[in-house]
């Protein structure tokens, strides 16, 4: 069985474009996108990691960085690192992880032989700063993904983890939230103060707490 949601991401060393790494240890305090691309010198390939590198800020201001990972020598990722800067004009601002024994890829289950053996998935990975996985999203090689999305995850995720709401669909930061199940009408009046709607006893909605 791959991994599942909270479990621990495994550990591993590697060498990327910014020096050798130890996962745990990179992974510090913070947040992690950890993503996988199919080759260099793909074009998808090309535009995502000059897009997640003009996220840099919105990745910090929650307190979370990238990292990407594919089969391919170290020598080819640092050559096409200047692809991707003239053509998306951008500095490529994290590390890429060149793993050419397939090592970390099949530790993550990044490998799927049905798909192409030859060649990673576009793989997904959000750690938290405990180092568990709380989110994964897995594309085809040939469909390139909507890091949007993995911002609006990540908000999910740290709204969630703090207050006891759930976010509903297409919900987007500023937004009403749900109150969970679990939580009665009276701790509900006491924990959300700008009051909730009760639409049906299980859904009810409040402004997103933290706004």
């Amino acid at each position: 069985m791959g991994l599942l949601l909270g479990d621990v991401a495994p550990n591993f060393d590697a060498e990327t474009t910014e020096g050798n790494i130890n996962f745990h240890d990179w992974i510090g305090n913070n947040w992690v996108i950890f993503f996988s691309h199919p080759a260099d010198y793909t074009p998808v390939c090309t535009t995502e990691l000059g897009y997640t590198a003009k996220l840099k800020d919105e990745f910090a201001k929650r307190n979370a960085k990238a990292i990407a990972l594919s089969v391919d020598p170290l020598e080819d990722h640092k050559a096409w690192i200047k692809d991707i800067e003239e053509t998306q004009h951008c500095a490529v601002n994290f590390p890429i992880i060149a793993d050419i024994d397939k090592k970390v890829s099949d530790l993550y289950s990044m490998i799927h032989p049905n798909a192409n053996a030859k060649v990673t998935v576009r793989a997904v990975y959000i750690i938290d700063p405990d180092k568990k996985i709380r989110a994964t999203f897995t594309y085809p090689p040939s469909a390139g993904r909507n890091f949007n999305e993995v911002l609006r995850l990540l908000d999910s995720l740290q709204l969630t983890d703090g207050y006891k709401v759930a976010t509903p669909v297409n919900w987007e930061d500023g937004q009403d939230v749900i109150v969970v199940p679990t939580l009665s009408d009276e701790d509900a009046e006491k924990l959300f103060p700008k009051g909730f709607t009760k639409i049906k006893p299980y859904l009810r909605t409040t402004p997103q707490p933290n706004k």
